[in-house]
């Protein structure tokens, strides 16, 4: 950790004092993370068992209730980035977030540990076509805490990192290791947070009572709320400065108005090429691409330029620079949208893949500890977690002498091999249910499991490979889209970079809970039966996981023609 001395920026006349605290506003930002993140992921990620076991749902349904509630929190930090951006800033943007997150929790804390809230238990004993479905009045109270619980995903997710990087000062040597030692704290904080949250959370709700399940991470996600505001007088608050994507829009509108007009043959020196002294962004090169864009800086007799140089009207007449960073956008959007199936794989593993481990052998040997059934989710951040660490300190060096290239592999050769193994993610989970099926049709079975349905023999240890799998795709894909996104976005929508990324997972859900419910309607009229049925030994699962996989290998094609066209900022 770096001594915070030389933090402090020196005022000019225009210019206020900056007191960067640094460290000391780091700990309270840290200690707010860290329990914000067991707070909310210790409610969230036994969801599906919840909405199975408490609220009667069936699995369809849960299924689809979570796609659909953890789309629209990814989503939701779009719009949260843009409000901070140019209307609250990031301070008020979370300080108002965390409130609605901790009230979220209340609400679902309150169907669990209130009877009235919940429909009574009766499908334990009982065939589930008798179970007791919420009443309405139930499941709008079960959805006014999902809609706050989105309201303050939308934003925390885009204002967290960059406002604990904000209390660094970015122009010194102590700031600039601040802020890597910030980021490194960050991840550890979140990985700490999942391991507590699918082990000690998961198996007081599912072995103890889901009420002091909920109530802990409630707890946790006040005293996250409580830190963040103890830290108050320390922080930099950065003012809002504007949305960045008004200057999208007005290169769009631009275009739109010139598209009838020709573009000069010389269009690197004849075009309009103001930019502003002031301006974060690095200075692009011309590309050709995307040249319809171009119009947008193309100078006629009505258009009026400044005494400093810019356009009168930003609306009719934008410089080249802005263009340059619209395309920018454009080129990155076909790469982002190979991402949206990518993470429909990852998605089962969260969902599909609980229930395989409800109806598999969740007892460790002889003893009669059963791992919860969400628990098994730990074996994904395990991989990623260790996998992170031999990457970069074996296979980089070893790769960066052989390729010559910065990180051994480009970001989209990286990103690329995490859409593979998703495909193979996929694959291994077919063949693994297909067993799990075969031995609770063919050999004595260990009881029935909580949603219904006969308890395969198989250990639910087989779901390790999946799960390992899925981990070491998110390791290449995921991390390598946050760092591309990071890197090809223009400086000052770096924020909007990171919301981009939510946005995918948020596509994903939204397609996860279409497939899911197209697989269960078309499949009821064929004649292997609901491959999704309630009870996985009367369904076909594998091949709605082998769906998928033939989706990730199309997917892999989309992506490497992109990938090919590609060309990267500043080439």
């Amino acid at each position: 950790m770096e001594k915070e001395e030389d933090n402090a920026v020196i005022s000019t006349d225009d210019e206020p004092v900056i007191n960067y605290a640094g460290v000391k506003a780091m700990l309270f930002i840290i200690g707010n993370e860290a329990f914000e993140k067991l707070g909310t992921i210790g409610t969230l990620s036994n969801l599906m068992v919840y909405l199975t076991t408490v609220f009667n749902m069936k699995s369809v349904t849960a299924a689809t209730l979570i796609n659909i509630f953890s789309g629209t929190s990814n989503m939701a930090p779009l719009l949260g980035a843009f409000l901070s951006d140019s209307y609250f800033g990031r301070y008020k943007t979370l300080a108002f977030s965390s409130i609605s997150s901790l009230l979220g929790m209340i609400v679902l804390m309150l169907t669990a540990a209130i009877s009235k809230l919940h429909p009574p238990h009766v499908c334990a004993t009982k065939n589930s076509s008798t179970c007791v479905r919420p009443t309405p009045w139930q499941l709008a109270f079960l959805l006014a805490g999902f809609s706050v619980l989105i309201i303050g995903a939308g934003g925390i997710r885009p204002c967290n990192l960059a406002f604990g990087a904000d209390q660094f000062n970015p122009e010194t040597e102590s700031g600039k290791r601040g802020i890597r030692s910030f980021f490194n704290w960050y991840y550890f904080t979140f990985t700490f947070a999942i391991m507590i949250s699918v082990t000690f959370i998961i198996y007081v709700q599912s072995n103890i009572s889901w009420a002091i399940g909920f109530a802990i991470p409630t707890c946790l996600m006040f005293i996250a709320c409580a830190l963040f505001f103890l830290g108050s007088r320390l922080y930099v608050k950065v003012k809002p400065t504007g949305s960045p994507l008004l200057s999208v829009a007005q290169v769009v509108v631009a275009a739109t108005k010139k598209r009838r007009l020709k573009l000069p043959h010389s269009r690197e020196f004849s075009l309009f090429n103001y930019v502003p002294s002031t301006s974060l962004n690095s200075k692009l090169p011309y590309t050709d691409q995307f040249r319809f864009l171009d119009k947008a800086a193309i100078i006629t007799a009505e258009d009026q330029i400044n005494p400093n140089g810019s356009a009168a009207n930003p609306w009719k007449l934008c410089s080249m620079q802005q263009v340059e960073e619209v395309k920018c956008l454009a080129r990155i959007i076909p790469i982002w949208a190979s991402s949206i199936i990518f993470y429909v794989a990852i998605i089962q593993q969260h969902t599909y893949a609980v229930f395989q481990a409800l109806q598999s052998d969740r007892s460790l040997g002889n003893s009669s500890f059963k791992v919860p059934a969400a628990s098994y989710a730990v074996f994904t951040m395990l991989t990623v977690s260790l996998w992170i660490p031999i990457y970069d300190r074996v296979f980089v060096p070893s790769l960066q002498k052989r390729t010559g290239k910065d990180g051994g592999i480009s970001l989209l050769q990286r990103m690329g091999i995490g859409i593979v193994l998703s495909a193979l993610t996929m694959l291994v989970s077919g063949l693994v249910e297909e067993k799990r099926r075969n031995l609770a049709l063919t050999m004595p079975t260990l009881g029935v499991a909580p949603k219904g349905g006969a308890i395969s023999s198989m250990s639910g240890l087989w779901l390790i490979p999946q799960l390992a799998l899925a981990g070491l795709s998110e390791a290449f894909n995921s991390i390598g889209q946050i760092e591309f996104y990071y890197k090809e976005f223009p400086e000052n929508m770096r924020s909007i970079a990171g919301s981009l990324f939510f946005c995918g997972m948020a596509f994903s859900s939204y397609l996860s809970a279409f497939l899911v419910s197209i697989a269960d309607r078309i499949s009821e009229r064929t004649r292997t039966g609901d491959w999704l049925s309630e009870d996985l030994n009367k369904g076909r699962l594998d091949y709605f996981y082998y769906m998928i996989a033939a989706l990730g290998v199309l997917n892999f094609g989309y992506f490497f023609v992109c990938a090919k066209w590609y060309k990267y900022k500043g080439s």
